[in-house]
This record gives C-alpha cells, sequence and structure tokens, in this order.
C-alpha cells in the first residue's frame, strides 16, 4: 500500500510551485518558534539522544536543518521529489541527508530502519494532510522506524483548528495568499478527530508518554494583522514493554 498517485502529484505540484526563500510556504515557520519548542518538550523524553533523528514529511528541510545542529545524524524524509530538490538547495553545506520516502508503502519504513538502526522521529502536521486510509499504516511505519529505543515527537492541528482554516478559506477576499496554494493543489487540510492520534499510536504498538496542547504558527497573518497561530496537540510516544 502506498499513497494515491493523485495525493502525490498534488504535494509535486504544490513544492514545485512553492518560493524558495525561507518562510514562503504557510507552515514554514522559523525554528526558534516551531520546532525549538517541540525539542524542549521531546528531549526529556528521548532515551538515546545519540540515533538518527528522522523528520519525517520535512517538505523544504527548515526544520530539518535546525535539528541537525543538535543531533549527530538527521535525515529529512519527504514524499515528494521537488520538497527534497528544496531541501538539498538550502542546505549547500549538507548539515542534514535527505531521502524519498513514501511511509505509507509497506516495507518502505522497514528498509530505512534496517539502514539506520533504531530512530527518533519528529513529525509536524503530515497526519491530517493524509488520506483517510493512509493514517494507520503510516503511524505504523513510524513504529517500524523506531524500533524498540526510538521516541516519536507527533504535533497535528487539532479539531478546534478546522474552523480557523475553514473562516479564512471563505473570507471574502480569498484566503491568504500563502493558504491559497494549499487549497488550489487539493492539500486543504482534512479532519483529524483528537482522539484519533492516540488510538493510531496504540494500534501501532506504541504508549503515549506525554501529551499537550500548543499553537502551531504559520508564515501568514490574518486580514486584521495578527499572525496566524493554529490549535495543536502533541504526542509522545514509544514501544513499552
Amino acid at each position: 500500500m502506498s499513497v494515491t498517485s493523485r495525493y502525490r502529484e498534488a504535494w509535486e505540484g504544490f513544492w514545485r510551485e512553492a518560493p524558495q526563500e525561507p518562510g514562503g510556504v504557510f507552515w514554514d515557520a522559523d525554528p526558534k518558534v516551531t520546532a525549538a519548542l517541540h525539542l524542549a518538550l521531546f528531549e526529556p523524553h528521548l532515551a538515546d539522544p545519540g540515533l538518527a533523528l528522522v523528520d519525517l514529511g520535512c517538505g523544504n528541510g527548515t526544520q530539518t536543518r535546525y535539528f541537525a545542529d543538535r543531533f549527530p545524524h538527521v535525515v529529512g524524509a519527504d514524499l515528494s521529489a521537488a520538497a527534497i530538490d528544496h531541501a538539498r538547495r538550502a542546505d549547500p553545506a549538507g548539515q542534514a541527508t535527505y531521502r524519498l520516502l513514501d511511509a505509507v508503502e509497506k516495507g518502505a519504513a522497514e528498509t530505512l530502519h534496517a539502514e539506520l538502526g533504531d530512530t527518533n522521529v519528529y513529525m509536524r502536521g503530515v497526519l491530517h494532510q493524509c488520506e483517510p486510509d493512509d493514517r494507520q499504516p503510516l503511524v505504523d511505519g513510524i513504529a517500524a522506524l523506531l524500533g524498540e529505543r526510538g521516541r516519536v515527537f507527533l504535533v497535528e492541528l487539532s479539531e478546534a483548528a478546522r474552523p480557523v482554516l475553514g473562516g479564512l478559506a471563505q473570507s471574502p477576499a480569498g484566503p491568504p495568499p500563502k493558504l491559497a496554494p494549499i487549497f488550489r493543489h487539493g492539500i486543504a487540510p482534512g479532519e483529524v478527530a483528537d482522539d484519533a492520534v492516540p488510538a493510531y499510536l496504540r494500534t501501532a504498538g506504541l504508549t503515549v508518554l506525554a501529551s499537550g496542547e500548543l499553537p502551531l504558527v504559520t508564515t501568514e497573518f490574518a486580514p486584521d494583522g495578527t499572525r496566524i497561530e493554529l490549535p495543536s496537540k502533541w504526542q509522545v510516544a514509544a514501544r513499552v514493554e
């Protein structure tokens, strides 16, 4: 099983058109207000910080490069070749490595795990973008990457984000400029019930070690000039005997 060709092509189209400059994409916020906050919540639960860190759904690699300054081996993985091209161009020094990966495809995560061993995984705002039938296989792939010692930090938009996005999309002036391409390419955020995420983790054999709520900062602004922040929930999970 792998992602649908429509879904893959939607992401390819989005990233082919996406600007290269930092902050040009709706969710491409400065790591100081994204990955740094998440890492402070994640680090206390790492059983082995020396494991490779996989940034799953890395996009253009902004958060990946932040992690590469803090972990010995960081791999940015994405199912879009155009996204990986963005990430590599933005990282001429090769701080991280980048891999084309469809984590929903059966065996893909196991293959990467065979190469890297147990890994820690960071995934921000990917699950809600997936087709519903792909969500459990994606979390199963994360479990395969973790192995016995890895930990995952998973942050997703909460149910409360949907009316916020809906209001922005239906604004009389149209959606904000950085949000419009997401809808245009058919990758509008889907709805994942708040209680579905821990259920996906449990089904994958993972135990939630910690969880909480934190606004997900974007690079876009509302018509009144305030920065758009979307309600989100985070979980740290691992395989616990």
